[in-house]
């Protein structure tokens, strides 16, 4: 962190631009998130100085693709990161893995500012943030969406955070993912809504 190392924003800063400026008018780049879940583990507010400076490296490059920082924490304590956020992305990205509810008036809450949203973080299956519901609401609102998860492998996503299973045994509720690697899927009712949500056969 910045704060601990201040020594290290040079570096950053070179490395920013030095990506940035490379691939700036690169065609398969759709965004750039350039820093995920400002105000994480613990840092809140702390976080926001480097926030502020990498949006100042980005807006310097001048790239041809949006840049974004994603909002993923609607506590109080992280009123002005999230509010530097929204007001600096030109697409608005966010992480939300709550029930349907609760998703649907984040979305209400982000529409004020009249750009276009991205979902970059969902589908939690213990929390009820499940694809035959919020894959269809994200449609309805024209709401980009990526699912981070695929197939079940080293990254472990198919275990919740925190709930550590040390004889690797696959759990009875996948937390995240789609397919096992030998490509059976977890849920076969989830496979055809997706499949139907986009038109595949």
């Amino acid at each position: 962190m910045i704060l601990n190392h201040p020594d290290s924003l040079p570096v950053l800063e070179s490395y920013v631009k030095d990506v940035m400026t490379t691939f700036k008018n690169d065609d398969r780049i759709l965004l750039w998130d350039l820093y995920n879940e400002p105000g994480n583990n613990q840092y809140f507010g702390k976080s926001l100085p480097l926030l502020k400076a990498v949006f100042s490296w980005a807006r310097a490059v001048n790239p041809s693709q949006p840049i974004s920082a994603g909002v993923w924490n609607w506590d109080d304590k992280f009123t002005e990161l999230n509010k530097f956020q929204e007001e600096n992305s030109d697409v608005i990205t966010y992480h939300n893995y709550r029930y349907i509810d609760n998703h649907e008036q984040r979305i209400k809450d982000l529409r004020k500012y009249n750009r276009p949203l991205i979902c970059t973080e969902y589908m939690a299956r213990r929390n009820g943030s499940l694809f035959q519901t919020i894959m269809p609401m994200l449609k309805r609102e024209n709401v980009g969406a990526i699912n981070w998860g695929f197939v079940a492998g080293k990254t472990n996503t198919i275990y919740a955070w925190g709930t550590p299973m040390p004889d690797g045994k696959e759990p009875e509720l996948w937390f995240h993912d789609i397919f096992r690697q030998d490509g059976t899927p977890f849920s076969e009712d989830e496979v055809s809504k997706i499949k139907a949500l986009t038109g595949k056969k």
